[in-house]
């Protein structure tokens, strides 16, 4: 990484947190090989509360709660709402599959927005990616349901085989008022992925440790929760947040990184497209965030 591009990094103020590796569904392509039988890992919530009191003094001003599933977390309302009492934004990357009305009531929150992935406009090609009769009807259901409520919902669309809608999936979702919609992505050689691509930082979007870094459920610190298959910067049960980002781990792994030439520092609270990588979005990526009140603002074309 040259010194121009190492000064175009972003410091960190989005955090990842994957607080869970269970989920509902089984998808195919899933970077984390997460699924109904996976665990939260072993940070407690207490574990979690001490890092989200700590996110404001290492500049985090907007934190993800992701998975996994991250509504299958069983505390997972207590710790939206405790992030929010640090003055914290908080997205919600969710597979939208199961939304209770209290977790709407929750979304409704000026400070949160949400997050999901969509991957065709065929029931059963949805499903077929997922793992799970019925993901489809629900996803889709509750992406409506956000936006009649006017919760700011960003959507991810992957492709993991040609041939597969999802340029007809993109365009529903524009046709509907989606407010957040980039460039369609493709399966990354991450997780289970890895079974059909190879695992190496070429996989990597260009955007880790650029403004943003990720917790794992065991407390490791990642670049992004893509960059899972790299070393650990540290771990925040044992060292504060704050430490390991100004620690040299964190510095040599961002040189690990294939950077993008002429690539600016991603700003979060921008509804432009100011974070594009080198390649296309990440699925994960969550750094341009939806801004409510504008449910018709799109990203025209794709990018494979």
């Amino acid at each position: 990484m040259s010194a121009d591009i190492a000064t175009a990094l972003a410091p960190v103020h989005f955090l990842e947190l994957e607080i869970t590796g269970r989920c509902q569904l089984s998808c195919r392509h899933c970077y984390a090989s997460s699924g109904p039988a996976g665990g939260h890992g072993t940070m407690t919530t207490g574990d979690w509360e001490n890092l989200l009191v700590a996110t404001p003094s290492a500049g985090i001003k907007t934190v993800q709660l992701i998975g996994g599933e991250p509504t299958m977390h069983p505390d997972f309302e207590h710790l939206l709402q405790f992030a929010l009492a640090q003055g914290l934004k908080v997205q919600v990357y969710s597979n939208l599959y199961r939304v209770t009305d209290r977790m709407w009531d929750l979304f409704d929150d000026p400070n949160v927005t949400l997050a999901t992935s969509y991957y065709s406009d065929d029931p059963a090609e949805h499903d077929r990616v997922t793992g799970r009769r019925g993901s489809h009807t629900a996803t889709l259901a509750n992406i409506q349901k956000a936006l009649a409520r006017d919760v700011p919902l960003k959507v991810a669309i992957v492709e993991l085989w040609d041939g597969q809608r999802v340029e007809q999936a993109w365009e529903q979702m524009r046709q509907l008022g989606v407010n957040r919609l980039g460039p369609i992505d493709r399966m990354r050689g991450v997780g289970r992925g890895a079974a059909t691509i190879a695992t190496n930082v070429g996989e990597l979007c260009g955007q880790c440790g650029n403004g943003r870094a990720a917790v794992s459920a065991t407390g490791d610190v990642w670049m992004c929760v893509m960059s899972r298959f790299l070393k650990p910067a540290g771990n925040v049960k044992t060292t504060p947040l704050a430490e390991i980002l100004s620690g040299p781990i964190w510095q040599d792994l961002l040189k690990e990184v294939p950077r993008r030439r002429g690539m600016t520092a991603c700003n979060p609270d921008s509804d432009g497209n100011d974070c594009a990588p080198a390649e296309t979005l990440c699925e994960s990526n969550a750094l341009v965030l939806p801004v409510r009140g504008r449910r018709s603002t799109h990203l025209a074309g794709t990018s494979r």
